[in-house]
């Protein structure tokens, strides 16, 4: 694949007309924090009928795991072979272009939350909790991180489950938690306390409600960048549950595989998101060189200027060809594995970062005023290098990989 197709286009014009009259007029209330994304959200689901079809995808995976089709039944959608994964990511693309946040909202709480309920839950799980996350008609939250733990999610973590009974009892910190602020649904990720060291202890997920005795919500944070998606902390005091919270209902799980077929998920995304970013910035910075006149020339006239905006098409060209990647990885019914996820991750990031600092160079003074985009974009773009997985972790995962191989 090497460009987009026809009925690609059509989504990309539908969707960022959605973006202008529906996104655009409120980017300064979800920059302040004034208006949380959730309903816009919604709306576009229910515009495109993503709600739909998350609904009849949901029901054939329950009709297969009720046994009331078997599963090689093709109407029962056992296969995401030829599924085209551009028509997911086109809507990815477009709202960074805007508000990357938004998709950041989405992405955990669809991709993540509810992606966690339906691979690892039970069918009572996946029906109790799972449909809502699917449609978005209930917010998720993603629970990992920790105040003392970031990159070192596992070996630092201190969040604890211990046995009470036929209940656990859930004590500990989350921090940087996407929509943890507003969650209904909340995959919480700790470690069995059986009285031995933190080092040695198991890994286990919950799936909690908001509202829960002992669970505290915070309000949003203060970020640099990604306003439009909220972020807070999340404080367990002597939460009780039963074996029914527990994902799987099994404490024989593999969470530790489960979290990394997470980052493999999130880390993918990430191409999709510079790419919108970079996209804009482009189109701000080769109208503002054709507009902005300096020593009697438009500034575009200035080879230093053009050789940035030359460099900024490598880059939304390269991020491009990833993107189309996955597309065609899709319809083979392929994924990535975590190495080639990392070096798509680490890639993605750093040339939206590098993409968004010309821009606000390029437009001088301008750029660094919150009235021009490229500010906005600039902030929100610096987390992608930080948040699954910081530049580092990506290249040590890579690394150990190449030399693995070597061995």
């Amino acid at each position: 694949m090497y460009e987009w197709s026809d009925e690609h286009l059509m989504l990309q014009e539908a969707v960022r007309r959605f973006v202008d009259e529906e996104i655009r007029p409120h980017v300064k209330e979800l920059e302040h924090g004034e208006l949380p994304p959730y309903d816009i959200l919604r709306k576009l689901f229910s515009t495109f009928g993503m709600d739909a079809m998350a609904r009849a995808r949901f029901e054939k995976q329950m009709a297969r795991e009720r046994g009331e089709v078997s599963d090689d039944d093709s109407s029962a959608g056992s296969s995401r072979s030829g599924f085209d994964a551009g028509m997911t990511l086109i809507p990815i693309i477009e709202l960074c272009r805007v508000c990357p946040g938004m998709v950041t909202a989405m992405g955990v709480s669809m991709g993540l939350t509810g992606a966690a309920v339906m691979s690892k839950g039970t069918t009572a799980q996946k029906e109790r909790w799972g449909l809502d996350l699917l449609t978005m008609d209930k917010i998720g939250s993603w629970a990992i991180t920790e105040p003392d733990s970031g990159s070192d999610a596992f070996g630092s973590m201190r969040s604890t489950a211990r046995r009470h009974g036929d209940e656990y009892i859930l004590n500990g910190s989350k921090t940087f938690i996407t929509n943890g602020p507003y969650a209904d649904t909340i995959v919480f990720i700790c470690k069995l306390d059986e009285g031995n060291p933190p080092e040695e202890r198991s890994v286990l997920t919950f799936v909690l409600d908001a509202g829960t005795p002992g669970l505290v919500q915070s309000k949003p944070l203060r970020k640099m960048g990604m306003h439009s998606s909220p972020t807070g902390e999340l404080s367990l005091t002597d939460v009780r549950v039963g074996r029914d919270h527990l994902l799987g209902e099994t404490e024989q799980r593999q969470s530790r595989s489960g979290a990394k077929d997470t980052f493999t998920m999130e880390r993918t995304g990430v191409a999709a998101m510079a790419l919108g970013i970079v996209q804009e910035c482009l189109e701000l910075c080769v109208t503002y060189a054709k507009e902005r006149v300096q020593f009697g020339q438009p500034i575009g006239d200035f080879q230093l200027i053009q050789l940035k905006l030359a460099e900024m098409e490598v880059a939304r060209l390269n991020l491009e060809n990833l993107v189309f990647r996955q597309i065609e990885m899709s319809r083979d019914g392929k994924s990535m594995d975590l190495t080639a996820a990392s070096a798509t991750k680490l890639y993605a990031a750093r040339a939206a970062m590098e993409v968004t600092l010309e821009a606000v160079q390029l437009h001088g003074g301008n750029g660094y005023m919150s009235e021009f985009r490229v500010e906005q974009l600039c902030r929100d773009a610096k987390v992608l290098q930080i948040y699954a997985g910081t530049d580092e972790i990506q290249v040590s995962q890579i690394a150990r990989n190449l030399l693995a191989e070597s061995a």
